[in-house]
């Protein structure tokens, strides 16, 4: 797993690279293929329930789930997701981040990032032998909130081994000390999707891209974290 983490962790950055005014989409999800078969390595996300692409890559309001597109070219002042899944010996890595087009990006929605990415790491601090998943979640939205910022709760992080998606669920909201304990062993995606405003979302017509109901900004950060005796290990730094 720590092998896939470090596909997926190569990858995101590469394609970090990449992100500027007047790229498309498309663009992001070529160089994420070819690195990703230059590694030897396999998507996760193509052909995952007739998903089409090896990124997800989602634009402003977008929360998750973005398809790749020619048609969608990033301009100054956008941020975009970019979630990439990789499979190497059969185990599964599981990482996003999300990027900033150019310079020009307002006080609020770089906030929202620095804030969003500050609870993922908040979130894998309470990881530990004993705690629980209400610990991850708490973590998460406390920090969230109290900045004024809302907790998707539609979407969640999940167990991941050798399949992308396992038990159990991780929230990113929820109450410390309920919940599954962790143990050493367990693997978890976590991941935080955050919006600028109300959390509630919806699904577009293409029946992937998830939205903010109201139009505001959402940002997502992930990692693949595995529980170990003494503590966290993060398998996509």
């Amino acid at each position: 797993m720590r092998s896939a983490g470090r596909v997926v962790r190569e990858v995101l950055e590469l394609v970090r690279g990449h992100v500027k005014p007047g790229a498309t989409t498309l663009d992001l999800e070529r160089v994420a293929a070819k690195r990703i078969a230059d590694l030897g390595a396999r998507p996760a996300f193509k052909g995952y329930h007739g998903y089409p692409c090896v990124l997800c890559t989602s634009i402003n309001s977008e929360v998750v789930h973005g398809i790749p597109s020619s048609k969608r070219v990033l301009k100054e002042g956008d941020i975009v997701s970019v979630d990439c899944g990789a499979v190497v010996g059969g185990y599964y890595g599981d990482a996003a981040i999300t990027v900033p087009v150019g310079e020009k990006i307002d006080q609020k929605t770089t906030r929202l990032l620095q804030v969003t990415e500050a609870s993922l790491q908040s979130a894998i601090a309470a990881v530990k032998p004993g705690a629980t998943l209400g610990d991850i979640g708490a973590a998460v939205q406390r920090m969230v909130e109290a900045e004024g910022f809302s907790v998707v709760r539609d979407f969640v992080g999940h167990g991941i081994g050798s399949h992308m998606h396992e038990d159990p669920q991780v929230p990113n909201f929820g109450e410390a000390g309920q919940g599954m304990k962790l143990r050493a062993g367990m693997v978890l995606a976590i991941e935080p999707m955050v919006n600028a405003g109300k959390p509630d979302v919806r699904v577009l017509k293409d029946g992937w891209t998830a939205v903010t109901d109201d139009g505001s900004m959402s940002a997502h950060f992930e990692h693949t974290v595995a529980v170990t005796a003494t503590g966290a290990m993060i398998l996509t730094e």
